[in-house]
């Protein structure tokens, strides 16, 4: 019997997943109707999702988390099954900043993390205003990091803005925000509009941050296993579907539409293939794995990536970090990502946690299989997290 699962979302490109779990049919071959219902804000979305309105949300990763510790205003205890995905973000300024930047000689080149934000400390003068889609996001947290470990207390000496990501181009253009920090296809959308310029990609911040992640209330993961299990394999195999670079074109025709992400295939396109438009002037930079929905792992919920955002939001907010880390760590479902994807062939690693920055190169570990090679992880600062320590 096919069952009926309605999944929220925000227009982004990183809710392909759940598009192409609908769309190319993986949903119905596990006998779900999954009904895709777009929301106007984040804050909608957790709302939708924790009153019981939607079964589903694209959500994202700090957002259990912020909620298993009582932040937000939202007391639902939420459950993050799974990544959907790793990195995707992007920083943009806007011309009058980039300009400045440039007549201090910086030469945008879409890599430098250090350069990048000491340029644009520099030319930012006093508490540069930066908008971000949520002040529970990985957005503010590669920010904060990011500017952190450059010498600005952040968010103390920072005005940060909440923006949903389809009006930050807007709240540019009207000379709301000096930066931003935003997931595609909303900093190409800046761009493509003449109103601001990318400077760099998430990635070069923090080279595999989860992003997205597949959101259930706790109480409907306990009750509906079955539907939890089916939900996770459709959304799986999306994933493996959209990491084959052959689909990349159909992936953009399909969240091209308006019911989706309702912007121009080709800005997609480039999104997906890491082929950045980063001015108006025409200059593109290429990044590899932008975004990722599947290789090395990437839709794995690992318990420390929990607890580093935990961690971060203990620190930032007065709570007992130590148990912020024990309560975000049961947030990432390892579990049930183990017992629901063991036989479809998902790469399972030997731990559910591990040294959050300590990957330098693609590296092979211990896992089922054998043969589970995780991407770089690294920090740019070469800052490394350890879940077990407390300090």
């Amino acid at each position: 019997m096919t069952v009926q699962l309605t999944a929220g979302f925000i227009p982004l490109l990183d809710v392909a997943p759940l598009v192409i779990a609908r769309e190319i049919g993986f949903a119905e071959e596990e006998g779900l109707d999954l009904q895709l219902q777009r929301a106007p804000s984040w804050s909608t979305l957790r709302d939708m999702l924790a009153l019981g309105q939607i079964e589903v949300a694209h959500m994202l990763s700090p957002v259990p988390v912020a909620s298993a510790l009582g932040l937000g205003g939202s007391a639902a205890q939420l459950d993050a099954l799974s990544v959907l995905s790793v990195n995707g973000n992007v920083i943009g300024v806007s011309r009058d900043l980039a300009k400045r930047m440039k007549d201090a000689g910086f030469g945008f080149d879409f890599a430098d993390a250090f350069a990048a934000g000491k340029a644009l400390i520099a030319a930012s003068g006093d508490k540069p205003r930066i908008g971000v889609p949520f002040p529970f996001s990985m957005h503010a947290e590669l920010l904060y990091h990011w500017l952190g470990a450059l010498g600005v207390k952040a968010p103390q000496d920072l005005q940060v803005k909440t923006v949903p990501p389809p009006l930050m181009a807007q709240a540019m253009a009207a000379g709301e925000i000096d930066a931003f920090c935003v997931g595609e296809p909303w900093g190409s959308i800046a761009v493509e509009n003449g109103v601001g310029e990318l400077l760099l990609p998430g990635s070069a911040i923090w080279s595999f941050a989860p992003e997205k992640v597949l959101a259930v209330r706790h109480e409907w993961a306990t009750k509906e296993p079955d539907l939890c299990r089916r939900l996770m394999r459709a959304t799986w195999r999306a994933g493996r579907w959209l990491s084959n670079i052959e689909n990349r074109m159909m992936a953009s025709e399909i969240l091209a539409r308006p019911e989706y992400v309702d912007v121009e295939a080709g800005i997609l396109e480039r999104a997906l293939s890491g082929r950045l438009v980063i001015s108006p002037s025409g200059d593109i930079r290429r990044q590899a794995e932008y975004v990722r929905f599947f290789a090395g792992a990437a839709t794995f919920p690992w318990r420390s990536q929990a607890a580093f955002i935990g961690s971060r939001l203990a620190a930032r907010t007065g709570l007992d970090r130590a148990q912020a880390m024990d309560a975000a760590r049961m947030v990432f479902r390892a579990d049930l990502y183990r017992r629901n994807l063991a036989d479809v062939g998902a790469e399972m690693p030997g731990a559910s946690e591990k040294l959050e920055g300590a990957i330098a190169h693609p590296t092979a570990v211990s896992s089922v299989s054998g043969k589970l090679i995780l991407a770089p992880d690294s920090f740019f600062d070469g800052s490394i997290f350890d879940p077990s320590a407390i300090s």
